[in-house]
């Protein structure tokens, strides 16, 4: 039984929500913000309230932003013709720590999976192609998790968009198979992004 108030006990069970920290973990963490509340605990939680208040999905790629459209995606620059198919955020942000890749990005929101019962349609697939026709894009490149369910949503995709003139390439390179581009370096990821192959 905690010997600790019951507002910070509900901070610890939140804290130990989050990916990566168990209630141990959590409950350190939470220690250490009390300790340092002056100069972690006040800025932290006025960071979280500000996020929680402006952060939103960008309507085209599905990266994380504080406006309908991200940076990315309206950066004029970008827009070569290049789309980078990523299962989540923190794979497209794990990519754009290379700085190799000057396209835009599409974020899956995840991957096809018939044991967990997720179809395209539970996916941002079909934004997807719409935006292979509507943008002229003139490469996919999918930079999915070389796992079972990455490797056949790339093959579902690639079926996809098949005879509109797009290439599909996928990384090469450097990404071991069960790896997720998350834990991967920098030196990795721009390795395999520069030694992708047709799909």
């Amino acid at each position: 039984m905690s010997k600790a108030p019951s507002d910070i006990d509900a901070l610890i069970e939140l804290m130990a929500r989050l990916p990566g920290l168990g209630p141990r973990s959590a409950r350190r963490a939470v220690l250490h913000l009390i300790k340092k509340r002056g100069q972690l605990l006040g800025p932290l939680a006025l960071a979280m309230q500000k996020v929680g208040d402006t952060a939103r999905e960008c309507l085209s790629c599905g990266n994380i932003g504080t406006g309908d459209l991200c940076p990315i995606c309206t950066d004029p620059a970008r827009a070569t013709g290049e789309i980078c198919v990523v299962e989540d955020v923190a794979d497209l942000w794990a990519m754009e720590r290379s700085q190799v890749f000057k396209g835009r990005y599409h974020v899956l929101g995840g991957t096809l999976s018939a044991l967990d019962a997720i179809g395209p349609e539970d996916l941002h697939i079909p934004r997807l192609i719409d935006r292979v026709s509507r943008e002229g894009v003139r490469e996919l490149i999918l930079a999915l998790n070389a796992t079972v369910d990455g490797q056949t949503t790339a093959h579902y995709i690639a079926e996809q968009v098949e005879g509109a003139g797009v290439a599909v390439t996928s990384l090469a390179q450097g990404v071991p198979i069960g790896g997720e581009l998350d834990y991967l370096d920098d030196g990795t990821i721009t390795a395999a992004l520069r030694a992708r192959r047709a799909f």
